[in-house]
């Protein structure tokens, strides 16, 4: 039987689209507009709502732009959080401190966006920001979500590929 090597000291590796997709939106996220759209209505720690504990705000987030992106249902983004040390990174979870957000969590947290209509708020917010850089995001399935230039993208739908 051979020996596995402990995460983070492997010999090899590749970064891979969905990594690069990830760095590439974390550098160009709105993440300061994001929180606060959310941050008014977020419960508060330890103000008897069962609130998670202050700077939750942006991990919620992120993992509600995951969802988005990779097309997860709640216990998917959970899943998908354990697997991937990309998605782990854009999220900002160190399981070594702490574990993913449960399903349950998630969807309180998209239930809470719903409540107070700013699931599409944060979507446009996203978008308007990522056209102001020249970045258009396609959604596809878990492997392929791709940044393409807008100009490119507009060339593309003149043409008709």
């Amino acid at each position: 039987m051979t020996q596995q090597t402990l995460a983070g000291f492997e010999k090899y590796g590749k970064t891979t689209r969905r990594a690069q997709f990830l760095a590439e939106m974390e550098q160009v996220v709105p993440w300061m507009q994001l929180c606060a759209l959310i941050e008014p209505v977020y419960p508060k720690g330890g103000s008897g709502e069962g609130g998670p504990a202050a700077g939750a705000v942006g991990a919620d987030a992120a993992n509600y732009l995951l969802q988005l992106w990779f097309n997860l249902s709640d216990p998917a983004v959970e899943e998908a959080l354990y697997d991937s040390a990309a998605m782990r990174g854009f999220a900002r979870i160190d399981l070594g401190r702490e574990p993913a957000p449960d399903e349950t969590t998630v969807c309180k947290f998209r239930h809470l966006l719903e409540k107070h209509k700013l699931g599409e708020a944060l979507f446009k917010a996203v978008n308007r920001h990522l056209h102001e850089q020249g970045i258009k995001v396609s959604r596809g399935t878990i492997v392929d979500a791709t940044i393409v230039s807008c100009a490119l993208f507009d060339e593309e739908q003149e043409r008709g590929a």
